[in-house]
């Protein structure tokens, strides 16, 4: 089917259904399926929905979210005492606490939103902060520490995408997401600033590492843009998706990074690919044109990129 082109389906709530491609799914597609259906995994964001009495606790992937629980506990109303009415909001909170930790795992420290109309969510996030505090525990403390207060109009589930339209916590979930990446990115330019023969960008040059297995363990990263696997040339799509397979393979590591993030744009500047190695090479590029001119050769050496190039994308 010609790109662009779209069917109509009509699918029914809890009816399984299949969907078949005559040449099969590739490792790239069953990859990012897999991490679609995956609800804890890293880039994962905690998030608690809440108004008094009522608490979602929520885990938000890059594909969608999961609520994990919910918490319901009985609240006195302003008009009776005020002593009823704290001992109640610290049921609460407690009982919010405990489901929270029990239902996600915080051990990798991982950002949290709370949201909340008014004063709960700030005052759930303060219950934390003091409870770690005097339990002296630290793992409680990293999790309220990284929390961050959200104003909704509701603590109902749906108030949450209320929270989702936020440029911050997109922002932020974008960042969580590509985390990894962004490292991958900064230590591939540090190496490339080396010119040590580690580090290689350019789709001719990453191609003759991977054949010479050159990308493999011992700290070999591939690293492709997103955009690549979606040209309308079905050989090139399956030139990308086998260089990442050598690479699996081998033992290496393959990093697929989004084109639309900072750490993809930094890589289209260098062809949409590049690769850090696991032992040096020096003559990937021998004989062969210079595919972005970016780097000037001199009796069969490579000399360092123009300064002001790297400055704008390390």
């Amino acid at each position: 089917m010609p790109r662009g082109s779209h069917h109509t389906l009509d699918l029914e709530v809890s009816r399984s259904f299949k969907i078949v491609k005559s040449n099969g799914w590739d490792s790239v597609a069953n990859t990012t399926l897999s991490q679609a259906l995956s609800d804890d995994r890293n880039g994962a964001m905690a998030a608690v929905v809440m108004q008094e009495g009522l608490a979602n606790i929520c885990l938000i992937t890059q594909f969608r979210t999961v609520l994990k629980t919910k918490v319901e506990s009985v609240v006195p109303k302003k008009r009776d005492k005020a002593s009823e009415q704290d001992a109640g909001m610290k049921r609460f909170f407690d009982k919010t606490l405990n489901s929270l930790v029990r239902a996600l795992d915080f051990s990798d420290t991982r950002p949290l939103l709370l949201a909340s109309p008014g004063f709960t969510a700030g005052d759930f996030k303060d219950y934390m902060t003091k409870q770690g505090r005097d339990k002296s525990d630290k793992v409680l403390s990293a999790i309220a520490k990284n929390a961050t207060v959200i104003h909704t109009n509701s603590g109902h589930l749906h108030s949450l995408n209320e929270v989702l339209k936020s440029p911050e916590v997109l922002a932020k979930m974008r960042d969580m997401v590509y985390a990894k990446e962004t490292q991958y990115m900064d230590q591939f330019f540090d190496m490339l600033k080396l010119d040590d023969g580690r580090a290689w960008y350019g789709t001719k040059a990453v191609e003759k590492a991977v054949a010479d297995g050159a990308v493999g363990p011992g700290g070999g990263v591939l690293l492709v843009n997103n955009s690549l696997f979606r040209s309308d040339d079905l050989e090139t799509r399956k030139k990308y998706v086998g260089l990442v397979d050598k690479v699996h393979l081998d033992g290496g590591e393959a990093r697929i990074l989004s084109s639309e993030h900072e750490s993809g744009q930094r890589l289209k500047l260098m062809g949409d690919i590049a690769a850090i190695l696991n032992y040096p090479i020096l003559d990937l590029d021998e004989d062969e044109e210079e595919e972005a001119e970016q780097v000037v050769r001199d009796n069969g050496n490579r000399h360092e990129e123009d300064e002001d190039m790297l400055d704008s994308v390390i």
